[in-house]
């Protein structure tokens, strides 16, 4: 197909004359066609208008229309994949298996927020009905259920050009809830962002739906992104990416007259704990599976394990396979020349640390942007006197940190941020006699995994992609899973309300159908 490169206004293109930049192939920094432009004050403007009309319609849109949507969305995905396994590859240096395997993972997540609608006990009904003759005081009849926000501001991530971009679940679990979506374009991967947004602006189309439930916008995240959050009619904002990028956007809406939330999945390390009875048992096996876990897609996952903490006598059962693995590995190229860079920096800090030793570091290739695995190691002691330790680097390094005590274990938890994950690993009798470091890990983390790796998100109802600050700005909320669509939802309580006034879910008869908390 040939890309126009401009902004999806609704129904319409952008026309503006300003150059948003063209996105490069990362192997070899070559620059793709076509130059993209950005989007106008005015086209922002209108596309924002859009939405907000749109709001008025959308927010009272049936589940079953809804689901209609969102699969007519995975379905144009599906049609449009050669064109997505033609140019992202392209853009990112990513595999055609990869580009086939995120977009079903896309579609998946498409049509399971289409059966969430579709059932429509996800509303959380409540109804509590009156007593008129309730003493001393009548109690009166109230009716409570989620509603949706508004239209939501999405920013498309680099390291997810379909999962977590323009159709992912920050955009999937917002059409959900019935807020209008603009999804601000990541400049890594402009012309996959352009096949998807033409996917879903002919969903909108077919399905009927106002022409402002979607738009897709360029330029940069200093103009365009910012004057998206400023907006009065954006009522909340999808992000994932880095710390910086997350917390500017979240200074940016509490600043607002009208403060929103940002939902923003930012920086994470992922501590993996490996306990002395399974090492000795099976410290081969874990190190072939951490390698594994580090190395998925150039280590670009943000479940990437960057920090493993092992007992001393028993690191060697561990570091042995594992160091192997790794100088035996090779570079692969990066999604861009920015997370490149960004990964060069944190190895250059890992290396000049004093007490931080290089184990082990693979080989690298000729081509651009290249990331070579490499593997840390340094004492608890250590660690914990060096608060820079903690950041995370984006890409196939990891750091594991020695300890000496389940008191050093416990400090070493106590000392982290908020993170997406902790995954720990033991035979069942020490996972039975380490009942406090589940506790611990509870407490600074959305997802515990046990005797597994941390990298793969499955896409299900109960899966939490979340965690504490600073891994989310806020760790009540998932970005995967069906508790997503909460987060563009605020409650709403009917107070004795005529029966023919209230939405379908509240109604006394029930014609949907749905589960209710009923008194």
């Amino acid at each position: 197909m040939t890309l126009q490169g401009t902004s999806i206004i609704g129904a319409s293109r952008g026309q503006g004359n300003e150059s948003a930049g063209q996105s490069s192939n990362p192997a070899n920094n070559e620059t793709l066609d076509p130059n993209y432009i950005a989007a106008t004050d005015k086209e922002l403007q209108h596309a924002v208008s859009l939405a907000d009309d749109a709001f008025q319609c959308f927010r009272r849109t049936s589940g079953a229309d809804k689901a209609k949507l969102l699969r007519t969305i995975a379905e144009n995905i599906e049609g449009s994949i050669e064109n997505l396994v033609t140019r992202m590859p392209l853009e990112t240096g990513l595999p055609e298996m990869r580009v086939r395997g995120e977009a079903g993972r896309t579609c998946g997540q498409l049509r399971m927020f289409a059966n969430l609608v579709e059932g429509g006990s996800w509303v959380d009904a409540r109804i509590d009905r009156a007593q008129p003759d309730r003493e001393p005081i009548p109690k009166v009849d109230t009716r409570s259920m989620m509603r949706p926000l508004g239209p939501v501001a999405v920013f498309a991530a680099s390291n997810f050009p379909l999962a977590f971009s323009t159709a992912g679940g920050d955009t999937a679990s917002a059409l959900a809830a019935g807020c209008p979506v603009i999804v601000k374009a990541h400049s890594s991967h402009s012309g996959t962002a352009e096949i998807v947004g033409l996917a879903i602006q002919k969903a909108v189309a077919d399905c009927g739906l106002p022409e402002g439930v979607f738009s897709l916008v360029y330029g940069s995240g200093r103009t365009i992104g910012q004057a998206l959050v400023k907006h009065p009619s954006i009522k909340a904002v999808g992000f994932t990416g880095s710390y910086g990028g997350g917390r500017a956007l979240m200074d940016l809406a509490a600043a607002r007259d009208e403060p929103i939330p940002v939902y923003a999945e930012m920086s994470a390390i992922n501590p993996v704990v490996i306990l002395p009875e399974i090492a000795a048992a099976k410290g081969d096996a874990l190190g072939e599976g951490l390698f594994g876990s580090l190395t998925l897609g150039v280590g670009q996952f943000c479940t990437n394990p960057g920090l493993i903490f092992i007992h001393a006598n028993s690191v060697s059962h561990i570091t042995g396979k594992l160091v192997e693995l790794v100088n035996g590995s090779s570079s692969a190229s990066m999604l861009n020349a920015g997370i490149c860079q960004a990964y060069g920096s944190g190895l250059d800090h890992l290396k000049n640390h004093s007490n931080v030793e290089l184990l082990a570091a693979g080989s690298c290739g000729d081509a651009q942007n290249q990331a070579v695995p490499h593997v840390f190691q340094t004492t608890s002691s250590t660690f914990l006197a060096s608060n820079d330790l903690t950041e995370e680097v984006f890409g196939p390094a990891t750091l594991v940190v020695t300890y000496t005590s389940d008191d050093e274990l416990a400090q070493l938890f106590g000392s982290l941020g908020g993170q997406l994950t902790a995954s720990v690993h033991g035979t069942d009798d020490e996972l039975a006699s380490h009942t406090g470091i589940s506790a611990l890990m509870e407490t600074c983390t959305g997802r515990l995994v046990f005797n597994g790796f941390p990298t793969g998100v499955e896409v299900c109802a109960s899966m939490v992609h979340g965690g504490p600050f600073p891994a989310t700005s806020d760790g009540r909320s998932t970005s995967v899973g069906t508790m997503a669509v909460y987060r563009f939802t605020r409650a709403v309580c009917w107070q004795d309300c005529p029966d023919a006034l209230l939405p379908d879910e509240l109604k006394d008869a029930n014609p949907l159908g749905i589960q209710r908390a009923e008194v």
